[in-house]
């Protein structure tokens, strides 16, 4: 066991605010990690006091992201395989700090519920952020009755998406009234639209002529970041000016590293592609970005893709999960299908090429007063943002927004235009078939 106390005086045993400990299978880079340091950063200090314990390891460098100072961390160096061995240590812990909630994430720490009931934790909460590449869909009978197996043991539930909702209800059999759909948030005075992409530090593409595609996100198997270099490498591939002037930045960190420089050199796209590496600045390099791609297999609410259309990117993302509620196709972003490199190297060739009339959703999610989303034209292509004359936030914009000037404009000046002429359904029925791995 190791413990991180980020204040020398600070004395959590004689503190009156109520505690959240937060139980979570790591405390590393990553979407779900990043949503808890967000709710500790923005949460009143007065209010709640907080501790993240980690069933393997809190790294150090991300728990400086929290800038709160009466912070606990503690990592508990779990083995491979079920937890049941941590239950007393957990026990002794609950029992000693008396939190007033706890809070397990996803279905790795979901069994640490068991000794937090025990010791008597008067609330206990569950949040459900996705799958992984092991039950991509949720549809593995074994998961589903695992979740069940705890359910007696959890207070609420907090599903990020629809989707994951309608699992716990429909397939895992929680009642209705005991789940809560809380998407993500966006910070949204670090993540704003800005009239023209800017230099992102010690990239090797600053160069205002050039169009950069990126994304953001930990290099595992399951945000599929192998699949959107196969598809870069088709697009410049096959695309003359792709060939000249797009590039891709994919910011990151994780175990595929290694496995992923080597299909940028197989692909030979050494002088297209920078693998950035793992990044502080998450809001500077989205702001050094054209066009914002999410190539994952399987997804809840992806903080990136928020921040990225929080930011005014243009936004290519997969149909998986909760990215079909975030991201209207044909409206706000294009979706394509998972797993399949040909159909996602065509957005980008459209969003390339300009030939599309572009409106993203800008700060729906955390903004109580959306600003103008941001439209981008067939004459300006990805590369210039201008304010949007259609709100897709409105009911209204949102019900006539295929009618809107943004949308007619498109269809007007641009006949082939996928979006202009046809409905993401009649788009999405000429996909090709495609399982993890494809390469076509």
């Amino acid at each position: 066991m190791f413990r991180i106390r980020v204040a020398d005086n600070f004395d959590p045993m004689n503190d009156p605010r109520p505690l959240v400990i937060h139980v979570v299978y790591s405390f590393d880079v990553g979407g779900l990690e990043n949503g808890i340091v967000n709710l500790i950063n923005r949460m009143p200090v007065e209010h709640f006091r907080h501790m993240i314990v980690a069933l393997t390891r809190c790294v150090p460098a991300f728990c400086e992201r929290i800038s709160r100072r009466d912070v606990e961390f503690l990592s508990l160096d779990k083995p491979v395989g079920h937890g049941f061995g941590l239950y007393p240590q957990l026990y002794r812990l609950f029992r000693e700090h008396r939190p007033a909630i706890v809070h397990t994430r996803n279905l790795a720490a979901l069994e640490m519920t068991v000794p937090a009931w025990l010791a008597g934790v008067p609330v206990r909460i569950h949040g459900e952020h996705g799958w992984d590449t092991s039950d991509l869909d949720g549809m593995s009978r074994k998961y589903q009755l695992l979740r069940r197996a705890y359910s007696p043991f959890v207070s609420k539930y907090v599903a990020l998406s629809r989707r994951i909702e309608s699992y716990l209800t429909d397939k895992v059999g929680v009642r209705a009234d005991r789940v809560r759909r809380i998407c993500n948030g966006v910070d949204t005075r670090r993540f704003a639209p800005v009239s023209v992409r800017q230099e992102i530090p010690d990239s090797p593409f600053n160069d205002p002529a050039l169009t950069v595609f990126g994304t953001v996100g930990r290099l595992q198997s399951v945000k599929d970041h192998a699949n959107l270099i196969r598809a870069f490498g088709v697009l410049v591939r096959e695309n003359a000016e792709a060939a000249r002037r797009a590039r891709l930045v994919i910011v990151g960190g994780g175990p595929l590293l290694g496995t992923l420089q080597e299909l940028v050199q197989s692909e030979q796209l050494d002088r297209h592609v920078w693998l950035a590496g793992e990044r502080a600045d998450v809001s500077s390099m989205t702001r050094g970005l054209n066009v914002f791609v999410l190539p994952s297999l399987a997804e809840g609410i992806s903080n990136t893709l928020l921040e990225a259309m929080a930011s005014g990117l243009p936004v290519v993302a997969t149909h998986v999960g909760g990215n079909v509620e975030l991201v209207v196709d044909g409206e706000t972003g294009i979706l394509v299908p998972p797993a399949a490199p040909r159909p996602l190297a065509e957005a980008m060739a459209d969003l390339l090429e300009g030939s599309m009339s572009w409106k993203t959703a800008s700060t729906c999610i955390a903004s109580s007063s959306p600003r103008a989303p941001t439209t981008y034209s067939r004459s300006s292509g990805a590369n210039t943002r201008r304010p949007c004359s259609v709100n897709p936030f409105t009911t209204a914009s949102r019900k006539n927004a295929a009618t809107g000037p943004a949308f007619r404009k498109c269809a007007r000046c641009c006949r082939n235009c996928s979006i202009g002429t046809s409905s993401p359904a009649a788009r999405r029925a000429q996909w090709p078939a495609a399982t993890p791995g494809s390469k076509t």
